[in-house]
């Protein structure tokens, strides 16, 4: 699997941010080595001797992936991608270590790493692992933009059209709908078409899948309780 960016470098979800690759060891000579590989396949890189370094980076919003040394002189890698974890901060980590083990490799990889690459590493192999965890991140990226997206669409909705999508997602009639809100079924029908043109929506399931990601609740009569 090849390292290059994909199209998402040009133009992608997160406007026209490259994907980026994060290294943060203390030995500078691997800084080094590892930067020259990932710009040898057109990969823009930022190196880092601490991990202190690399959060006080402003870090654009596009798709990245770290790659973090286990045995840090100023701290721990499993500590510290722990700490990442526990921050929210999303993204693909990669750890490599000279002095690996299986039990260091599983405990890594159970704490959500993308993979574990003992030093000396094939070249091909910590690209590979960069590819795949840079593809895994363009996707988390491009499902936050669409769904950022379907926001927007979302709050366009008028009050009585918000209703009406409550209404529908409850799985109620245009004629119960109307019943329910006092109004013509065809006022109801103009409401819910607009509604739909406005989310995109080309189906009732496509509707209902929409709705479900922004976290948008049915209709529950009070009877329901």
């Amino acid at each position: 699997m090849s390292a290059k960016p994909s199209s998402s470098e040009s133009q992608g979800p997160a406007g026209s941010y490259a994907p980026i690759v994060y290294v943060i060891d203390d030995d500078a000579g691997v800084r080094r080595a590892l930067a020259t590989l990932l710009r040898s396949v057109d990969l823009p890189v930022e190196t880092f001797a601490t991990p202190d370094e690399f959060l006080r980076f402003s870090r654009p919003p596009g798709p990245a992936c770290l790659i973090l040394d286990v045995r840090l002189r100023s701290k721990n890698g499993l500590v510290f991608h722990q700490d990442i974890v526990n921050s929210g901060m999303q993204i693909p980590v990669i750890f490599m270590t000279g002095h690996g083990d299986i039990e260091m490799g599983v405990k890594a990889m159970k704490g959500g790493a993308m993979d574990f690459l003992a030093k000396p590493f094939r070249d091909q192999d910590m690209l590979d692992a960069v590819g795949q965890a840079l593809t895994r991140d363009e996707a988390r990226v491009a499902a936050e933009a669409a769904t950022a997206a379907l926001r927007e669409s979302y709050d366009l909705l008028s009050p009585r059209e918000k209703e009406v999508l409550a209404f529908v997602l409850s799985g109620l009639l245009n004629k119960q709908i109307a019943a329910e809100m006092n109004l013509s079924e065809i006022t109801v029908k103009v409401h819910r078409g607009q509604m739909m043109r406005k989310l995109n929506a080309h189906s009732l399931p496509d509707l209902v899948r929409k709705a479900e990601s922004l976290g948008v609740q049915p209709f529950k009569p009070a009877s329901a309780d």
